[in-house]
């Protein structure tokens, strides 16, 4: 993993033939579970915790992150607490995820939206 930072290496799941970039900062108060076949390029952040600020105390809140097969997660973007990726999606640089993403989608912006869909020859070149 070289530069990345992972905080608590028992609460993270890696599939086979998985990715982590450099500098990536994995935050996993919360589980996190990375399918196979994914990429998570550099300085891309995993939070998997947070705070409830309804409270006045600010609680701890671990929020378990899942990322399915064959997804890419491209520079700098941030998947917050709670947040599932399905199979195949596109996650664009410095994206903020906030809300789930559904299978073979792409992802952009801030905080992202749906830009578009991965083709059948995309999502079959991952599989292999």
């Amino acid at each position: 993993f070289g530069s990345t930072r992972i905080e608590m290496p028992w609460r993270l799941k890696v599939g086979r033939r998985t990715t982590i970039g450099p500098r990536v900062h994995v935050y996993n108060l919360g589980f996190i579970d990375i399918g196979r076949n994914t990429v998570i390029s550099q300085d891309a952040y995993l939070c998997a915790g947070t705070h409830d600020h309804h409270q006045p105390s600010l609680p701890l809140i671990k929020s378990k992150i899942c990322i399915g097969d064959g997804v890419w997660i491209a520079a700098g973007a941030f998947i917050g607490p709670g947040v599932q990726i399905g199979d195949n999606a596109l996650i664009a640089a410095r994206s903020v995820v906030v809300k789930d993403v559904a299978a073979n989608t792409i992802v952009g912006g801030n905080p992202a939206r749906v830009i578009g869909a991965r083709t059948a020859q995309a999502t079959n070149a991952t599989q292999s």
